[in-house]
């Protein structure tokens, strides 16, 4: 049962949250939910940019938003911030105009926090990221999910499940391999699982990334 509903919608109410926080009338919903989506686009983009042609990634676990009547607060929740702050803050302001002229803000102030991650190989979504470019590296991924796991244990979280799909290693044939460590009750709904998927862009194929952190229990 644990395998045929998302694990976060699964929690939604008992130990998760939305990430938009929000009231819309039922005109101004759809038209909200959009912007939201091309905020979060518009800022995994920026920092995409910021990373290429090295071997660092974003670090973004989650980014929440909180709409009031003229004000955009948006929160991102980072493991290196210093890929969005650069001096005097250049990079901030830079975000902020990127997302105005996007989405034509022009009633709307916009207001970015950082919010720093301590121990950011606890967020299955950064975890992945590690794993991704590994994986676009050509590192062999018994050996990438072996060292995930060792960064996911230095945490204090109570277990790991890193599974992987595709053509791994190159091979002609997909298959699916998976690797465990401690406990993941994804039945129980008081347990806290966070869960994040992400794409591997391989010379060989598209590589599928699920990572299932069991946090505590409620």
């Amino acid at each position: 049962m644990g395998r045929k509903i998302h694990p976060l919608g699964f929690r939604l109410g008992v130990n998760q949250k939305h990430y938009s926080h929000w009231f819309a009338q039922r005109k101004d919903y759809p038209r909200f939910l959009k912007e939201d989506e091309e905020i979060r686009t518009c800022i995994e983009r920026y920092v995409q940019k910021r990373v290429e042609g090295s071997s660092d990634y974003g670090g973004i676990a989650h980014i929440e938003i909180q709409r009031k009547t003229d004000l955009i607060n948006i929160e991102i929740c980072t493991g290196f911030p210093d890929l969005l702050i650069e001096e005097r803050n250049l990079g901030i302001d830079q975000l902020k105009s990127s997302i105005a002229k996007l989405l034509d803000f022009k009633n709307s102030k916009i207001q970015i926090i950082l919010n720093n991650i301590t121990q950011p190989y606890g967020e299955p979504r950064i975890l992945a990221e590690h794993i991704a470019s590994q994986l676009q590296n050509r590192v062999a991924f018994r050996r990438t999910m072996k060292k995930a796991i060792e960064l996911a244990r230095k945490t204090n979280n109570k277990g790991v499940k890193i599974q992987i799909a595709g053509r791994l290693n190159g091979n002609e044939m997909a298959r699916v391999e998976w690797a465990r460590e401690g406990r993941v009750p994804l039945q129980t709904i008081r347990a806290r699982i966070n869960y994040s998927y992400h794409p591997a862009q391989t010379i060989y194929g598209v590589l599928g990334i699920k990572i299932w952190i069991f946090q505590d229990i409620e």
